[in-house]
């Protein structure tokens, strides 16, 4: 049954690619055109964004009637906002002022509008939303297409990025149906960051909103891993790390049927482990006392160093004499070196394994392992590194899987970033993005990992599955090794300027997808 919604109702609005959000009918910016050929559409003024935006009458639902379904759909700092924004607005709604200031007489210009609309239904372009922020003003003979603030704030100019704005983006009217199970099921997404060819190259995103990554399924065994038919070690193994990387590794330990110890700084973590089985330790120190070997998979070197140097770390435990420790976080090879110099002094074995892969790879048990270091602790890991990875490689002496590693990111990197470049400047040529995709899948350059990268730069998708950082802190160390040895790496070092310009933007913590946003500015 269809509702007859009217000015001033609140509502549950979605977007194509976005989770249902808290908004209200209102009247749009003189500016904010109605899109073609489109009858059953109404302006929603998005809580939270301060967006106005047109939407098709069937992805818009009653805010009361579903708000106990859809409160849950995200999980979002910025949803919860919203969420409280529309609730404040209910209980005083005078806080909030005119919505619709920018129309002398809101009901009227709302039938009006109406009227515009069935009178613009004969025109045959396809329908399509442009929706953009306010901008500096530019003379023109028409009017652009924006998504309209009604009180909107001085923009503050920067000497170091200019103008501070939101970039525009072009999005197709939405043909899928609002359905209960699209709201329930629909996974928060960022704005597709899509440019027209005037857009000023100063604008960039001053809202950014990551997609949260969806929870690690610990009860759920990968069919990967029932095929490799792993017996497991019955030596007790500790882990220190759960992060993106680190859980679906320790998933994988547990269901191959390893004895698993674990630490995380943020000991909630922890607790869904121990819920399948895994044994939930206080300090670092406690789980290398426990365990026979200990992993450690961590964000960076000097988050590596803490762990064994670090107050309660692996060199407070009383006796390390025959123990492994088993560095799995992406680090340099000095770094190496100097774990490996405090571990085997107080009698400890010591193997660095840099592993190849992104979340996906660690859930499902496919990565790959870089190994150096202690040959016999390489082999006592064996049924681990089997659980966790499709093959493992041993590279000899301390620094040489660091190396490695630090290698092999260097393509990665300048390989993403080149595709970044060549989706923008296919767009900007007026080229699809898609049929680009579509093409190189048939090439030489085919890749798997590019061609699913590629679909998240031109989805928007960058749910994190890799994290930008992590790939600029491997391009500097890759630049570190560089300079050590004298080699000159100036694709490199563009490729981590890059890098570094789209964690300036705010998405470090994005899937290293997002690096295509430095490619449109």
């Amino acid at each position: 049954m269809s509702v007859a919604y009217k000015l001033g109702d609140l509502v549950w609005a979605k977007m194509k690619g976005f989770s249902p959000w808290p908004g209200r009918v209102a009247i749009p910016t003189p500016e904010l055109k109605p899109p073609k050929k489109a009858m059953n559409v109404q302006c929603i003024y998005f809580f939270g964004t301060n967006n106005y935006a047109w939407i098709e009458e069937h992805n818009i639902k009653p805010y009361q009637e579903h708000k106990e379904q859809l409160i849950k759909s995200c999980k979002t700092a910025a949803f919860k906002e919203a969420v409280a924004q529309i609730e404040e607005y209910i209980e005083n709604p005078e806080k909030f002022g005119d919505f619709d200031e920018h129309a002398r007489n809101p009901e009227e210009e709302f039938d009006k509008l109406k009227d515009v609309m069935k009178e613009d239904s004969s025109d045959e372009k396809p329908p399509e939303e442009e929706i953009t922020t306010p901008e500096v003003k530019k003379k023109s003979a028409t009017p652009k297409i924006r998504l309209g603030i009604s009180k909107v704030k001085s923009i503050k100019r920067s000497s170091s990025t200019g103008l501070k704005g939101t970039p525009r983006k072009k999005v197709k009217s939405i043909s899928r149906s609002f359905t209960d199970s699209d709201m329930a099921n629909e996974k928060p997404s960022m704005l597709n960051h899509s440019f027209s060819k005037k857009s000023s190259l100063l604008h960039r995103p001053s809202n950014i909103l990551r997609p949260e990554t969806p929870p690690l399924d610990l009860e759920n065994v990968s069919e990967t891993l029932l095929e490799k038919n792993i017996k497991a070690s019955q030596m007790k193994f500790g882990f220190l790390g759960l992060g993106i990387m680190g859980g679906g590794i320790v998933k994988n330990l547990l269901n191959s049927g390893h004895k698993v110890l674990v630490w995380n700084r943020t000991g909630a973590k922890c607790k869904d482990f121990e819920k399948v089985g895994a044994t939930i330790a206080v300090t670092p120190c406690d789980v290398v006392e426990e365990a026979d070997i200990t992993f450690s998979c961590v964000a960076d070197p000097q988050a590596a160093k803490e762990m064994v140097f670090g107050n309660c770390g692996v060199l407070h435990c009383p006796s390390l004499e025959g123990k492994g420790y088993v560095e799995m976080t992406s680090i340099d090879a000095d770094t190496s070196h100097d774990i490996v110099e405090a571990i085997s002094g107080k009698g400890g074995r010591y193997l660095e394994a840099q592993i190849q892969g992104s979340k996906t790879q660690a859930e499902e048990g496919t990565l790959i392992v870089l190994a150096a270091g202690d040959r016999s602790l390489f082999d006592d890991c064996q049924s681990c590194f089997k659980a966790m990875s499709k093959n493992s490689f041993y590279l000899g002496e301390i620094g040489n899987a660091s190396k490695m590693n630090s290698v092999l990111q260097v393509v990665g990197g300048v390989s993403l970033a080149a595709l970044a470049e060549g989706l923008a400047l296919a767009d900007r040529a007026g080229l699809s993005q898609a049929d680009l995709l579509d093409v190189l899948a048939l090439t030489p350059l085919a890749s798997p990992h590019l061609i699913l990268k590629g679909r998240a730069m031109i989805e928007s998708s960058y749910s994190t599955h890799q994290p930008l950082t992590h790939m600029q802190k491997d391009l500097k160390l890759a630049l570190g090794l560089g300079d050590a040895l004298e080699q000159s790496l100036p694709l490199t070092a563009t490729t981590n300027e890059i890098f570094k310009h789209a964690k300036r933007l705010g998405y470090a913590n994005h899937d290293v997808a997002a690096v295509y946003i430095r490619a449109r500015f």
